[in-house]
């Protein structure tokens, strides 16, 4: 049969320590009902206590429609027959972790082990559609530099950059958490085992995608650099063409306040001011021809 899995959404103190299969420290029933003080806290956690082991995952989520990341937390309490989780609703009223994928592919001979590699799976799994997801925003970020403001472009650079540190800081604690059930440093004290030697190798698989996860936000921070990169390149290429266009009107000025300047009406003809025009209005039309023909007009 399989083990006892039971899931706690929001749960209250004394929920909380009416279904531990063991009776916690006061640390990790703190944690497992203390708010979020921000977005991508606590820290990841996997380590054992005693008679039992304790655990804390966070899972972010893109939200490409609204340019958004938030995180959902998961807890969990595990012997080698009982597995607690402990789910919080994400802040802002975002929806909870929904463990019912892991449900459906748990066997009827999965030890507390094997569903907790279970549902790691699935998180490591989600966190490679993620990175994905910030491809492609990134992706759509690149195409909109040359469409979009300057300022709005910086503003989502910005936004993804903080957004990717956020993540890595989750992502990385994690890993290293299920490195740590792949070399048999978690375990309990006393009892069967809870990571036996076949859960071990099968944490090893839910340990590579994670560490392709986190070689692909790497990778996505290198993308963003070529955003930017190309924003200012693009921004540059605007400098030279505002230069280009100023250079032009003070070469159109420059000739007509040389000729104004030689004064030919002073010199005592009478057709001085027509030639003055006529030799200012030609000028600026073979100015105006030029640049025309070099393409900076």
């Amino acid at each position: 049969m399989a083990a006892n899995w039971t899931d706690l959404l929001d749960p209250t103190e004394e929920e909380l320590r009416g279904q531990c299969p063991r009776q916690l420290e006061e640390s990790a029933i703190e944690l497992l009902l203390a708010a979020p003080e921000h977005d991508d806290e606590p820290r990841p956690t996997l380590r054992g206590h005693g008679n039992y082991i304790f655990g804390i995952f966070l899972l972010a989520q893109a939200v490409p429609d609204e340019d958004e990341i938030y995180y959902q937390q998961i807890g969990l309490v595990l012997t080698h027959d009982t597995l607690l989780t402990v789910r919080k609703t994400a802040p802002g009223g975002r929806p909870p972790y929904d463990p019912e994928p892991v449900r459906a592919a748990v066997r009827e001979t999965d030890s507390a082990g094997m569903i907790t590699y279970r549902l790691v799976d699935d998180i490591a799994e989600r966190y490679l559609d993620l990175v994905d997801d910030v491809d492609g925003e990134i992706d759509e970020l690149e195409d909109r530099v040359e469409s979009q403001s300057a300022a709005t472009t910086r503003d989502r650079i910005s936004e993804l950059r903080h957004d990717l540190l956020h993540i890595r800081r989750t992502l990385a604690p994690m890993r290293d958490a299920v490195r740590r059930v792949v070399d048999d440093v978690v375990e309990v004290e006393e009892g069967d085992e809870v990571f036996p030697h076949d859960v071990e190798i099968a944490f090893g698989s839910a340990y590579d995608k994670l560490l392709r996860a986190f070689d692909g936000l790497e990778f996505s921070r290198d993308l963003l650099a070529s955003v930017r990169d190309f924003q200012q390149s693009q921004i540059s290429i605007d400098q030279n063409e505002v230069s280009k266009t100023l250079t032009v009107i003070a070469s159109l000025l420059l000739v007509p306040t040389f000729i104004v300047g030689v004064d030919i009406p002073e010199l005592k003809w009478h057709l001085g001011y027509a030639f003055s025009w006529g030799l200012i209005v030609g000028t600026t039309l073979i100015q105006l021809w030029f640049f025309k023909r070099k393409k900076w007009i």
